[in-house]
């Protein structure tokens, strides 16, 4: 065998001979790609290929992406300024990069070989997609999350979304500069965290709230033992004693299945001093407002909402999806009494993400929850490029739970909650 001009075939037998070689002499996993690369190499030589450089580079990275990598979208995966990545079909793949969204010319070669991608990116975790179980979340082992939809439910093909996991996580100081927040709503808001005061994060899809909820984290002592809970684990706590606990889908059989709400209720056996839910989508709501009533304050979570009333509506919602018929007023004095403050993140129409209400519930009057602004922002035009433009203020109204602020030593200067600009 001297030429084989038809890329593609020659492409598909030097990945068939790979994969074969990799059966028969399985490669180092700490050199794996310097091994695989090498056993490429060899296989060129034994089929006397003679290929120019360029070809020979293309055709090693392109084959090596998909035996060992994940195929067409690897490059858009090592890539640290593309945060999301989304296969619409063998056929269409975009991304998003700096809030924008871009149709890419990566393309694969067919639907089966997304088919194989996912299992592959399903495979290690115990997880699998089959007709009867068209979706599937993960995550990668870098901590990016996936998730894969299938026919027959995707109808113009297997899709794959996914939401890339930052490496070098954000600090509260990168937030400032970009101007998501000012050094006021930041000294507030570590004060409300050291102080164990029970915070939710709300916001629509792909606003930062999962990346700001580990920022919140940071301001946690080291001392405490924290457990996580998540549907696919995203969260970098940088303190030692943290317990990190993950859903599992069930099984071909359509058991072993372990929800959110199972959870919950199993970490409050665990003596925790905080619990972080990376997420409530469910019943395991109620579980989640009576631990915080039952002396687990400082606990963490996000969920879905278009505002901070809108999100609490949202909890009222997942509550009721518990089970239990609960009156309506029960449910929200519950909520009343076990969230202190609402932080809502906003993705503007400029792509940019940006903490648009510090909110604080302070309460009932009659059958109604009290919620009152500390900081929110107003935004006063749009500029001549499409950048949002606004303010950042304080209301001048000066939260009710200050008192416990003050008791763990943050007595915050007057001139935080007054009205007016704060500084970037």
């Amino acid at each position: 065998m001297t030429q084989m001009p038809d890329i593609l075939q020659l492409k598909t037998y030097l990945t068939t001979a790979l994969r074969q070689e990799m059966e028969a002499n399985p490669p180092a996993p700490g050199a794996l790609r310097q091994d695989v690369t090498q056993m490429l190499e060899q296989i060129t030589q034994r089929a006397r290929l003679k290929l120019d450089d360029r070809l020979r580079q293309n055709l090693f990275r392109e084959i090596l992406d998909e035996v060992i990598g994940y195929g067409p979208i690897q490059p858009f995966l090592d890539q640290p300024d593309i945060s999301e990545i989304m296969v619409n079909g063998p056929g269409c793949i975009y991304i998003e990069r700096a809030g924008e969204l871009i149709e890419t010319s990566a393309r694969f070669e067919s639907a089966d070989q997304v088919l194989r991608l996912i299992d592959r990116m399903l495979h290690p975790i115990g997880r699998s997609v089959d007709a009867d179980h068209p979706m599937a979340d993960a995550r990668l082992p870098d901590g990016s999350r996936v998730n894969a939809v299938i026919p027959p439910v995707a109808i113009d093909g297997p899709c794959i979304t996914i939401r890339k996991f930052l490496r070098n996580t954000m600090t509260i100081q990168e937030y400032i500069q970009l101007g998501s927040l000012t050094e006021h709503m930041a000294e507030f808001l570590q004060a409300c965290v050291a102080a164990r005061l029970n915070v939710l994060i709300s916001g629509p899809t792909s606003s930062g709230k999962t990346t700001f909820l580990n920022i919140l984290t940071g301001f946690i002592p080291g001392e405490e033992r924290i457990i996580t809970i998540e549907d696919a684990v995203e969260l970098q706590l940088k303190q030692k004693h943290v317990l990190r606990l993950e859903t599992k889908s069930r099984n071909v059989d359509g058991a072993g299945e372990v929800t959110a709400r199972d959870l919950v209720r199993n970490c409050l056996r665990m003596r925790p001093d905080r619990i972080i839910i990376g997420e409530v989508r469910s019943g395991e709501a109620l579980d989640m407002l009576q631990a915080m009533n039952t002396g687990h304050q400082g606990s963490l979570t996000t969920l879905h909402g278009n505002s901070p009333r809108d999100a609490l509506s949202r909890l009222e919602t997942m509550v009721m999806m518990a089970g239990l018929e609960l009156p309506l007023l029960a449910i929200r004095r519950q909520i009343a009494s076990a969230i202190n403050l609402v932080v809502h993140m906003s993705r503007l129409t400029d792509g940019a993400r940006k903490i648009t209400h510090l909110t604080e519930v302070s309460g009932m009057e009659g059958e109604v929850v009290t919620m009152s602004d500390i900081f929110k922002f107003e935004q006063t035009g749009v500029g001549p490029e499409g950048k949002v433009l606004g303010q950042l203020k304080a209301t001048g109204l000066r939260p009710m739970f200050s008192p416990r602020l003050e008791v763990v030593g943050y007595k915050l200067r007057g001139e935080i909650f007054g009205p007016g600009i704060g500084r970037f």
